[in-house]
């Protein structure tokens, strides 16, 4: 047995030596090795090329580059899904935005036609286990198709399903195994995501508005078990402004995964009430294409509810170095309140001090940059800045290693 590496950078090779007897063929020696191919640190091959597969691909090749570097549109602002599981996060909203697009156009002329259309989307790459490059990061100007199939990795199709209040709220708590319960009474450090929980089944459901309780257990593990049966972390649950009832009903948009494999959602299939041809990747580029340019600026109908407990609670989230680039968008708020700071540049953060608590829009987030001045943690480590969410209490501090409780002056 033998297993090659990710992205093909080792092959797995057996060989087998047999020999035939009694009219059966036998194994008579067998070995098993891994053949490094390539080097993803230094991005070079380890072997030669065989000119003649070079040659019998060329045009296919180059037909395919051309292909996936065609434009489908422009964005005015950078798609990226460095922050998509703490916060409602753009590349996530493009997909539902064109989903919901979809599906309403599909059911016109229906008997679903004039019922609410929601979307459910999930963050397919925010790291885990593909590392801290694996990311979506798609800069503000032309989109091609490559960059589609980045945002959106797998060839699922479209479905919709049309499901009651109580189904809804049951997805969303499904969803929220995405994150460890935080004790609100502890003063260590707990980490925030429950990194044994895909996050591709961390949907997002637009079109209604909610929060996400993390001092409550999760209700359900990331195989559908019920594991606490009376936990409540989805708070707050509303459409249109008003609480969402168990005997409402909804659409949503979502993708043949989704709806095919969630025996919470989808019993048996009775929900689905569209199967579309259609992939979601080709709806996604459909929707850039007629909008031409697009501004994929989120809703913010998500957040996480306000913490409250005796202790300074402390989690931990970990994101890539490479978002430090955003580090200028988000301080672009503040320029007025920065009080002291060292220069901008290697530091995968500014160092802020300000003597205000600034509340300000992050993607259509509200979020507080922070208040007081640099406290002795900050102090040992210049690498860091600090964000705040107002609604939670909840201090991002460090790019991508720390979130950290604090109190504002």
């Amino acid at each position: 047995m033998t297993m090659p590496g990710s992205w093909g950078d080792t092959l797995g090779v057996i060989d087998l030596t047999v020999e035939q007897v009694d009219e059966k063929w036998k194994v008579t020696q067998a070995k098993a090795q891994l053949r490094p191919v390539y080097d993803k640190a230094t991005k070079t091959p380890l072997v030669d090329s065989d000119s003649a597969v070079e040659q019998a691909i060329q045009a296919e090749h180059e037909a395919t580059i051309q292909y996936v570097r065609s434009p489908v549109g422009k964005t005015t602002s950078p798609i990226n899904s460095y922050f998509a599981l703490v916060q409602d996060d753009p590349s996530v909203q493009i997909v539902t935005n064109a989903q919901k697009w979809y599906v309403e156009k599909m059911l016109k002329g229906t008997q679903y036609e004039g019922l609410p259309v929601l979307s459910a989307g999930a963050p397919f790459k925010a790291g885990g286990r593909g590392g801290p490059s694996y990311y979506t990061d798609i800069p503000a100007g032309e989109i091609a198709i490559k960059n589609v199939a980045d945002l959106y990795l797998y060839p699922n199709t479209v479905y919709a399903l049309k499901i009651t209040g109580a189904e809804l709220k049951e997805w969303l708590e499904w969803s929220a195994g995405q994150f460890n319960q935080i004790d609100p009474n502890k003063t260590g450090i707990q980490p925030l995501i429950n990194n044994d929980f895909p996050t591709y089944n961390f949907d997002i459901i637009d079109g209604v508005t909610y929060e996400i309780d993390v001092t409550e257990p999760a209700k359900y593990d990331k195989n559908q078990n019920v594991i606490n049966p009376k936990a409540n972390r989805i708070k707050n649950l509303r459409f249109q402004g008003k609480p969402v009832t168990p005997k409402m009903e909804f659409i949503v948009a979502t993708n043949n995964y989704r709806a095919t494999t969630n025996r919470i959602i989808n019993p048996g299939g009775k929900n689905t009430i569209l199967a579309a041809p259609d992939e979601n990747r080709q709806v996604i580029i459909d929707y850039i294409r007629e909008n031409g340019t697009i501004n994929p600026s989120v809703d913010g109908n998500w957040t996480f509810a306000p913490v409250k407990g005796k202790a300074s609670v402390t989690v931990s989230f970990e994101s890539s170095p490479e978002a430090q680039k955003y580090l200028p968008l988000f301080l672009s708020f503040l320029p007025q309140f920065i009080e002291t700071a060292q220069p901008y540049g290697p530091l995968p953060f500014l160092l802020l001090g300000v003597s205000f608590v600034v509340t300000s829009t992050l993607w259509g987030l509200g979020v507080v940059y922070v208040a007081a001045l640099a406290t002795k943690r900050m102090r040992q480590n210049a690498k860091m800045a600090l964000l705040v969410n107002r609604l939670t209490g909840i201090v991002f501090i460090g790019l991508g290693v720390k979130l950290l409780q604090t109190k504002a002056s």
